[in-house]
């Protein structure tokens, strides 16, 4: 029995360090500064168009290639910035096909929606107040993005290492609803009713040897602690967690992936310091979950990628004039886009394109992308759709075209159903409808069922 049980004993000490456990996966990272060489408008409230004035944090693009046993790879790229957009996406995915020859279902750009980094664009535009040389360095920089972008996942796969991933979630509670009811509408404020997602995905990377290399996060909630009175270049709260996460654990990577926080602002928010201290509740609780047991998560890695068509809403120049002329202010500048194009004789939009992806992490792990702004309504919508267990719903990836309410959000109204920002046009109910059942079909394409 001694003899058995030294056996058990010595058996179960190799088994924790055995290389072929630890070879589940082959993981490569890298960080590149993004932090424009030229002062340059920072993006996300319209009334703040002068340049920002001096760094609180730096800003970072941060890529994780994965590897399973079988070879098949996909890389996540994650970025201090407030949305990447289809017109810049698309082309830093296509040279990084051209590159690597990862597929475009292989390929995921993540923003954490940051309102205190640089403005995009690949077009000089001055109509929102920027100056000409402001609107030249927007360009440039946006340029010289896409070229970083492309630059930090090559060298991501370039550096594959033996790793074991596994996973786990727990819980943060600064996000808070911000679709307040009044008897005028509903308003961007307080709703403290208001659902919420304040769950906090944790993925852990560690290297065949038990060292943690890298920490990818999530949490649903806009990073618009910092509001327009701020002219510091800074990631907010996200920012201040992955930093937070970094500093207990040195040479980790810790990466931030923005969930369905569409219609949730942090609580409090205004100051440098609620940034701070989110982040730091944040980072808290990230450390506490990476000490916690966590489950494996094995492969083959499945990436479905598609598009839904989602319908937009059909209006009448009647009716287009009528909300320039009385509607609320977040209607009015998509209506004389859409009154715009009527004035040239065009057709009016009666769909868009939304990007969705699906990742299937054998039978441990699915991650949702979602494209947008998506409302917190939807995290209830996709588990109703492929079932909650195992499940991670990201937004805010390859995509960021503007907002994406649910059916219960275009009914009672307010800010969040002003549509789409890179283009003309209000979604309609049936969006709803469109998004899930693509997701579903992407879903069933990865491997997952509703078991997982």
């Amino acid at each position: 029995m001694k003899a058995l049980a030294a056996f058990v004993g010595m058996w179960l000490v190799v088994r924790a360090v055995s290389p072929v456990e630890a070879a589940e996966w082959n993981v490569g990272l890298a960080t590149v500064n993004i932090i424009p060489d030229k002062p340059v408008p920072m993006a996300g409230y319209a009334a703040r168009t002068k340049s920002f004035e001096n760094i609180a944090q730096e800003i970072h693009a941060k890529a994780l290639a994965l590897e399973d046993r079988q070879g098949h790879r996909a890389v996540l790229v994650t970025t201090d910035l407030i949305g990447i957009s289809r017109a810049v996406a698309e082309p830093v995915c296509e040279r990084i096909r051209d590159k690597t020859g990862l597929a475009r279902s292989q390929i995921l750009l993540s923003s954490s929606h940051t309102h205190s980094a640089p403005i995009l664009s690949l077009e000089e535009r001055t109509e929102s107040g920027v100056t000409p040389e402001d609107a030249r360095n927007i360009v440039a920089y946006t340029r010289g993005l896409q070229d970083k972008l492309v630059d930090a996942v090559v060298q991501a796969l370039s550096r594959l290492e033996p790793a074991r991933l596994s996973w786990g979630s727990g819980v943060a509670h600064f996000a808070m609803n911000r679709r307040e009811f009044t008897p005028r509408g509903v308003i961007l404020g307080m709703n403290p009713r208001g659902l919420v997602d304040r769950t906090v995905p944790v993925l852990r990377i560690d290297s065949d040897t038990g060292r943690l290399r890298a920490v990818l996060f999530g949490y649903a909630c806009h990073n618009t602690t910092l509001t327009q009175t701020n002219f510091s270049l800074c990631g907010d709260y996200a920012g201040f967690a992955q930093a937070y996460v970094q500093e207990q654990f040195p040479d980790t990577q810790a990466m931030f992936m923005m969930g369905c926080g569409g219609d949730a602002n942090p609580n409090p928010r205004g100051t440098m310091e609620n940034a701070r201290e989110h982040g730091a509740a944040l980072g808290r609780e990230v450390c506490r979950v990476l000490n916690l047991p966590l489950a494996p998560v094995g492969g083959p890695l499945t990436c479905a990628f598609g598009r839904a068509s989602l319908p937009l809403q059909p209006f009448s120049r009647p009716e287009l004039e009528a909300m320039i002329t009385n509607g609320l202010s977040w209607q009015t500048g998509n209506a004389k886009s859409l009154l715009a194009k009527l004035d040239r004789g065009e057709t009016l939009p009666n769909a868009y394109d939304c990007p969705l992806a699906v990742w299937q992490f054998g039978t441990n792990l699915t991650l949702v992308g979602l494209s947008g702004e998506v409302v917190v309504d939807y995290v209830p919508l996709v588990e109703q759709a492929i079932g909650p267990l195992k499940l991670w719903i990201a937004a805010y990836c390859n995509d960021v075209f503007g907002y994406l309410p649910s059916a219960r959000v275009l009914k009672a109204g307010g800010y969040e159903c002003r549509g789409l920002y890179t283009g003309p046009g209000f979604f309609a109910p049936t969006a709803q409808d469109a998004l899930l059942a693509k997701v579903r079909a992407l879903a069933e394409q990865s491997g997952r069922t509703r078991a997982h």
